[in-house]
């Protein structure tokens, strides 16, 4: 069912006022007709200056009144109908209005810097308060936004651009320019320092010795069964394997003691080189980083890969969701501070006040050169794009009962003056 508007009460207020100003003027022309039948002595004579005036008085403000919105009786007389006739300049001429005293720049500016935003700013996120409320709102804010999106679509969107930039991404480059930034300042060869260190106490453990001695046997008993029978009967063959075993990892060791003493060792040259020329290949050759690009496809084709990728979305959303769920949301907590640290780094430093408050005028003085025009333009548009009905009728509403009133004191004007003119014309005649 449509539910019934309700009557404005300015309709019948205008209408009340409208039958009274009626009134008052058909008991002035009553008063006038009774006068004359009278004679016109006496009072009666008082009586007729006073109601003769006050019914031109009133009939005068009832023509200036209905002008203003309409033509008296409907006769085409100039200079009536003001409003509907002159809707386009009372158009232009609001927006002009509205430009000039409310979108002048210079007149903004100025109040805009007597209210000192920054400061305000400043105080007003510095109140711990306000800005947990603040956050709260934004986590609000962002939970709404997670609800809002849609989790298939996103899926799809995040899985897509992930996928073209890794198939973007030249990995061979990036390879290159990762082991140029390694072997910056001889790191390299930090690194095979660190590298033969763990391989020289990898050999000296027992276990290693152990596990090469049992290789050194079981190799001469398969080359060599004959060999392996006769030593075996002169001396076990289990201790010439330990034997065996330990002089190959003192050699070993030994050699890894050369080239970490020799900073100018064979084999530091050689892998200087060798890893100078692989960076430059890198680089470089294009059928290395094809090969390279090759790898790199066929890894992220991997499904598991794309599993991976597909739900990332699923795990960001619940990570932001099970924080933004909480009271003691860290993201929500990390903005509140931000904001409280603004707050206070605005109030305690005058040049960041200063700065900010310039950045605003600036700002402002933009917005308000773009944005003068267009309103102006929008104003003056909209109000001649009213229905000139409407337009009467809701500025007679508006100001209406005003104006009925100038036709009540109309009335008793006209009949004071009609009253004096009277009185100074018996004072003329003694």
């Amino acid at each position: 069912m449509t539910p019934i508007s309700s009557p404005d009460p300015r309709r019948a207020q205008l209408r009340r006022l409208k039958l009274i100003a009626l009134a008052m003027l058909l008991a002035m022309l009553a008063g006038f007709v009774i006068s004359h039948l009278q004679g016109e002595r006496g009072i009666w004579a008082w009586v007729s200056a006073f109601c003769e005036a006050a019914a031109v008085g009133a009939l005068a403000d009832w023509f200036a009144v209905v002008a203003l919105f309409r033509r008296p009786l409907g006769l085409p007389i100039p200079h009536t109908a003001i409003i509907p006739h002159s809707k386009e300049r009372i158009a232009d001429s609001l927006a002009v209005f509205v430009r000039d005293q409310f979108l002048e720049p210079q007149a903004l500016l100025a109040r805009l810097q007597v209210f000192d935003p920054a400061s305000r700013l400043g105080s007003w996120l510095a109140d711990q308060a306000r800005s947990r409320l603040l956050a709260d709102m934004a986590r609000g804010w962002a939970l709404q936004a997670l609800d809002f999106l849609d989790e298939a679509a996103v899926r799809r969107s995040i899985q897509g651009f992930v996928i073209q930039q890794l198939r973007q991404w030249n990995a061979a480059a990036t390879a290159g320019e990762l082991l140029g930034l390694l072997t910056a300042d001889n790191r390299h060869q930090r690194v095979l320092d660190e590298g033969l260190t763990r391989v020289g106490e990898w050999l000296d453990t027992p276990a290693v010795k152990q596990r090469a001695s049992e290789l050194i046997v079981r190799y001469i008993q398969r080359e060599w069964p004959k060999l392996a029978s006769t030593v075996n009967w002169v001396k076990p063959i289990d201790e010439i394997g330990d034997s065996l075993a330990e002089r190959m990892a003192h050699a070993v060791l030994g050699e890894l003691q050369q080239i970490l003493a020799q900073p100018e060792h064979p084999l530091r040259r050689d892998y200087e080189t060798w890893l100078a020329d692989y960076i430059q290949r890198l680089r470089s050759d294009p059928a290395l980083a094809g090969k390279i690009d090759q790898i790199k496809q066929q890894v992220i084709d991997h499904p598991a890969v794309q599993d991976y990728v597909q739900g990332l979305w699923e795990r960001i959303h619940a990570s932001l969701r099970a924080d933004l769920s909480s009271e003691d949301s860290a993201l929500a907590g990390h903005l509140r501070r931000s904001l409280a640290s603004v707050g206070q780094a605005l109030q305690d430093d005058p040049s960041l006040r200063e700065a900010l408050n310039q950045h605003l005028m600036d700002g402002a003085e933009r917005l308000t050169s773009r944005l003068r025009e267009g309103v102006t333009q929008h104003i003056a548009q909209t109000v001649k794009g009213w229905d000139e009905r409407h337009l009467v009728e809701q500025l007679e509403l508006s100001v209406g009962r005003d104006l009925q009133f100038i036709r009540f004191n109309g009335t008793l004007v006209g009949g004071l003056i009609g009253l004096l003119l009277h009185a100074l014309t018996v004072w003329m005649h003694w």
